[in-house]
């Protein structure tokens, strides 16, 4: 009785949730057009701008369902507005707005209790392609757990990383910098988060993931590529690495 009652719940989670997208999608025009002006804004600089056909900042915020009234925190985003990719968009767009952008630096004590986001006070969580303090540190779960400590019941903790084939062993030190999308779910679940909806919207089926220094011989990095044009041509055509988009909710109860 208490599995199908969780069931129901997680149901209607699911469903209003999914309606309120299908609003921000087609209704929200207000914002959609905010977050494609801070895209493409020259305040952010044409390095970060050059980004976005493989990173896709409007689709992929709108998939996490990023809306100004909100509080949104974001792990590790880079150290200022001009530095952060994600929080030169996001930043700037709370400006002035009912809700707030909090960013967690990683230069904080995480994964011990954020002070400036109190239990269960927000509405989103982000981590953009920083996944190594949730997996490879130990111990891993206190990651996880500060996450879900963070978020209001029905919150949403969005991620966005490097995607390993399933086929292989997961490196438990990362060496590659990729990981493997069922490991990271597994994670997720066993803090208590339940799978929402995930996305291709940043996945690249270019990307073989066998390149000599990894992900890292990718752009933006082009690790080993100095001096070997042939290979730098090789990982330009291939673009960014592939990506996993994932969102979780925290259940209702």
């Amino acid at each position: 009785m208490q599995n199908r009652r969780r069931s129901i719940v997680l149901f209607l989670v699911i469903f209003f949730t999914s309606c309120q997208s299908v609003v921000f999608a087609a209704g929200n025009s207000t914002t959609h057009n905010r977050l494609q002006q801070l895209i493409n804004s020259d305040d952010r600089s044409e390095r970060m701008r050059m980004r976005n056909r493989y990173r896709h900042p409007l689709e992929t915020l709108s998939f996490m369902d990023i809306q100004p009234d909100q509080t949104v925190v974001e792990i590790w985003p880079g150290g200022s507005a001009s530095s952060g990719w994600y929080r030169s968009i996001l930043e700037p767009f709370f400006a002035g707005q009912a809700g707030k952008y909090v960013p967690v630096q990683n230069s904080s004590s995480f994964p011990d209790r954020v002070e400036s986001v109190p239990d269960s006070s927000a509405d989103r969580v982000l981590v953009f392609r920083a996944h190594g303090f949730l997996i490879y540190k130990k111990p891993i779960d206190t990651y996880y757990q500060e996450l879900y400590r963070m978020l209001k019941p029905g919150g949403i903790f969005g991620i966005v990383d490097h995607r390993e084939l399933e086929n292989k062993v997961q490196d438990p030190k990362g060496e590659n910098g990729y990981v493997q999308q069922s490991y990271l779910i597994k994670l997720a679940e066993k803090a208590g988060f339940q799978l929402l909806e995930q996305s291709e919207i940043n996945g690249n089926p270019l990307d073989t993931k066998d390149h000599p220094d990894g992900l890292y011989s990718l752009p933006p990095t082009l690790s080993g590529t100095t001096f070997n044009s042939s290979l730098k041509k090789k990982m330009q055509s291939i673009g960014e690495s592939d990506r996993m988009t994932l969102k979780f909710i925290k259940p209702l109860t």
